[in-house]
């Protein structure tokens, strides 16, 4: 048996939310990530330098893989080198019609309730904006939707809400990109079907991948909002039996972060458990 384990890092693995983590439970994860039937894929809004940032201040295990940037590019890690993956770039830059960021950028000057965010938080793929949260994000989005679709460009819209500093996020990417197909691609890459692959997430940007057949956690400190939505859209989607919700219990934690991990890796390969044992076997 192998495993592709697919986790959001903010909220998610790590524990920088208002909820308490688990004793030992981010020393479980790095139990089981060691295995050698583990591939270990941090999937995440954080740029390659926040991701690095994140392993060395949370001291969290080293990746095999790295979905960064919304899903926008990806990076193969080997002993400590990160390797941009051309081929990802190439298979999503066609949706833009050879566009950049700064032309979709000067596209949607007109959109006054779009502020961009900061330079780090951009890349050749990604185009993200702050919007207030009094808007009608859905409307909005509509809007740009259309403006988009009428050059012809091909964009996939993601919305998220930032919790910490209560602001709206919106990341405009080519169509093809996206947490959930960035996913898929390295499971075709990499030769993992849907009983071999586990992904877990906390935020709105996790939705995507919670509504499809890639078994998914949301773990218990995901907000009221995300688990509603994501029930919903699953559901909607004919895919309820691909989302977890993680409870507590489990090694008696709480089902939190890393908790809610394990707790939902367990339920959809319950051989793993004996991973997690004290004598590793």
């Amino acid at each position: 048996m192998r495993l592709l384990l697919c986790t959001d890092l903010d909220r998610t693995l790590l524990p920088n939310g208002p909820q308490p983590e688990s004793e030992q439970s981010r020393e479980r994860f790095s139990l089981l990530v060691a295995r050698q039937e583990v591939t270990l894929v941090y999937v995440t809004g954080r740029d390659r330098s926040l991701v690095q940032q994140a392993i060395k201040t949370f001291q969290i295990p080293q990746p095999d893989f790295v979905i960064a940037d919304v899903g926008s590019s990806i990076y193969k890690i080997s002993d400590g080198d990160w390797r941009h993956w051309q081929e990802w770039d190439e298979a999503i830059g066609q949706d833009w019609q050879g566009k950049k960021h700064a032309d979709l950028q000067a596209s949607l000057s007109g959109f006054r309730d779009l502020r961009l965010q900061e330079y780090s938080k951009q890349n050749m793929h990604k185009l993200s904006y702050y919007v207030p949260l009094y808007i009608d994000h859905i409307a909005l989005i509509d809007k740009i939707s259309s403006h988009l679709e009428q050059q012809q460009i091909h964009a996939n819209l993601v919305w998220s809400v930032d919790e910490q500093t209560s602001k709206g996020l919106l990341d405009i990417l080519p169509a093809s990109a996206g947490k959930r197909q960035a996913i898929e691609f390295l499971m075709q890459k990499l030769q993992f079907d849907l009983s071999e692959t586990v992904f877990a997430g906390d935020s709105g940007n996790d939705i995507s991948v919670m509504a499809s057949p890639i078994h998914s956690v949301l773990v218990a400190n995901a907000s009221d909002d995300v688990r509603q939505h994501a029930i919903q859209q699953a559901d909607a989607n004919d895919q309820i039996d691909s989302l977890y919700i993680a409870q507590g219990g489990y090694l008696a934690m709480n089902g939190n972060y890393s908790a809610g991990i394990l707790e939902g890796v367990v339920h959809y390969l319950p051989e793993v458990e004996k991973w997690l044992g004290d004598d590793n076997e």
